[in-house]
């Protein structure tokens, strides 16, 4: 994992957006790549209202998590992707997005082999009826109440946080690189 955030970092470093700072393509993809910074922020803090303290002792199948199996991860590759798009560039917001999914995707692959293990019979219904990632908004189901650990709630949003941290860092970056302090390697569409 340090190895591929080692070689995005020097991607973002030494690489650039095809289109120049404020034009149209580009202030386009930085405005959708920080809204979904956002939505990806508030919406793992929505996961971990359900799923706060639960996650190895019971199956949360409600909220978030009775339409998409995974939906905290969903939200991670929201942001990643929208950290990835801060650079201006679509294919390097393609390019976090895949890096996300090569990580996460083993992850979530053990974390259901778990399930799987834990408690065979309702996790194999639960796969079945529940999409992987992709949200099926007709199965959502809540409880009329819902018990909330606000450490975990507020420890999640603080993890989603530096998802935010993409907006000045690719600033920072734009300016180094426009004062001639960081070469551009390569320019991406």
């Amino acid at each position: 994992m340090a190895v591929g955030l080692s070689v995005l970092l020097g991607l973002a470093l030494f690489t650039g957006s095809h289109w120049g700072e404020g034009s149209w393509p580009r202030l386009p993809i930085e405005t959708i790549g920080l809204v979904l910074i956002v939505i990806a922020i508030v919406g793992r803090g929505w996961c971990s209202l359900y799923i706060g303290g639960r996650k190895a002792t019971e199956l949360v199948t409600t909220g978030p998590y009775s339409i998409s199996r995974n939906p905290l991860y969903g939200f991670s590759f929201m942001g990643s992707l929208g950290v990835g798009l801060q650079s201006g560039s679509l294919l390097l917001g393609l390019v976090f997005l895949l890096a996300a999914m090569a990580i996460f995707l083993p992850l979530i692959a053990r974390e259901e082999s778990f399930l799987d293990y834990a408690m065979p019979r309702r996790f194999d219904a639960y796969r079945r009826a529940t999409p992987l990632l992709w949200p099926r908004p007709s199965l959502w189901r809540t409880p009329e109440e819902l018990t909330v650990r606000p450490s975990l709630f507020l420890r999640t949003l603080s993890d989603g946080l530096p998802f935010i941290l993409a907006w000045p860092l690719f600033g920072g970056i734009d300016a180094l690189q426009s004062g001639g302090l960081l070469p551009v390697l390569l320019r991406w569409p």
